[in-house]
């Protein structure tokens, strides 16, 4: 299959999509746009692979993020983070990694492989590991399904770097690195460890940046024909309009290296006299109104900009905001009984199971 190579008008699509795929959480959408735009802008070039692209025996090494959002904004990185990981798994493993995936398409996650792919030109896997963000290192689709759990390595912006060389487990795992990456400020750079090509033909949630720059797109498109982008967003995905809102009240706190909370939003227009609150863990977990929830992972929260369409993280949420509130289905590799033990409700210590939005289809 012929590689796409990105523009940066491809950059800022995806990175507007990937906003609203990260369910509030995955870093800021808009630094990793502009990183990414450095790249391009420097003679590099980002390549985009489709996962049957990829032969048996590539080595394909997964890169995000870890830490609170929060700090992301404010702690920005050094840029050389991804291509020392890299060389660290490289050297640890003994292994040439042929690709790079994204952990997680949510957020600024979505591009961080893009910044070491320019750097070391190698291809990107159209794909991840969560087809959204989620706050915990296990809570991917490759943990789920069998990855290794060594070696994985951590670096963070001042150089400082840590390789895990054993882990007993991928919540154990994700203890190592949150504690870590606390020591490095609440934010660094990861990498888990390489996966074979067939591995990531089977278990990445496949096509996600597509998706991402599908999403931008329709959102983009709407603005400058002066119609919804919100109904755009859910025209393009299948999703479901919650509440369209105002944010009244915002609890927010950086705990043990995540942003915790809880968003109210009260209803406007037709929505008025409606009440809904959203927990908080980098990303939005539960949506409840009155006792009843409404939404809850693995499918996805998203609360957008009621005008304009663009993702609202949780570091940027404050009192007054109209808001949209959406909820899209999870990809079908979260919600299997295995998966749903890492990423579903229970997972994150509520006491009820997933129920899944009533799905309308995506067009055609």
């Amino acid at each position: 299959m012929t590689d796409w190579l990105l523009t940066e008008s491809d950059l800022k699509a995806i990175a507007t999509g990937a906003g609203i795929l990260g369910t509030g959480g995955g870093g800021s959408p808009y630094l990793a746009f502009l990183m990414a735009r450095e790249q391009l802008r420097a003679g590099r070039r980002i390549r985009i692979i489709h996962p049957d692209s990829l032969d048996t025996d590539d080595r394909v090494l997964p890169l995000g993020g870890i830490g609170a959002p929060t700090v992301g904004i404010e702690r920005l990185d050094n840029g050389d983070e991804g291509e020392r990981l890299v060389s660290m798994i490289e050297r640890v493993s003994g292994q040439t990694i042929t690709a790079l995936i994204a952990d997680e398409i949510g957020g600024g996650n979505c591009l961080a492989p893009m910044f070491p792919a320019a750097q070391l030109d190698l291809p990107i896997v159209d794909g991840d590991g969560m087809g959204r963000a989620f706050p915990e290192t296990q809570m991917t689709s490759f943990f789920i399904y069998g990855q290794p759990l060594s070696p994985s390595a951590l670096t963070d912006a001042s150089g400082n770097a840590l390789v895990v060389t054993h882990a007993t487990s991928a919540r154990q795992l994700e203890n190592i690195m949150r504690a870590a990456s606390i020591t490095m400020g609440c934010h660094a750079m990861m990498s888990t460890p390489p996966m074979s090509g067939e591995f990531v033909r089977q278990y990445a949630i496949p096509q996600t940046v597509t998706q991402a720059w599908t999403l931008g797109t329709a959102v983009e498109t709407a603005r400058q024909n002066k119609t919804d982008p919100v109904d755009a967003i859910l025209q393009e995905a299948g999703g479901q309009l919650l509440i369209k809102g105002k944010v009244t009240d915002v609890e927010r706190r950086v705990v043990d290296g995540f942003v915790r909370g809880v968003i109210s939003i009260e209803g406007i227009a037709d929505d008025r006299n409606r009440r809904l609150t959203i927990d908080v863990q980098n990303e939005y977990l539960v949506a409840t109104e009155d006792g009843q929830q409404h939404a809850m992972v693995p499918d996805l929260i998203c609360i957008v900009d009621l005008e304009t369409g663009r993702s609202i993280g949780t570091e940027e949420q404050q009192y007054g905001l109209r808001v949209a509130v959406l909820v899209l289905p999870s990809p079908a590799l979260l919600t299997t009984p295995i998966a749903l033990e890492s990423v579903g409700p229970r997972a994150f210590g509520y006491d009820f199971d997933f129920v899944p939005m009533v799905q309308k289809p995506a067009p055609t």
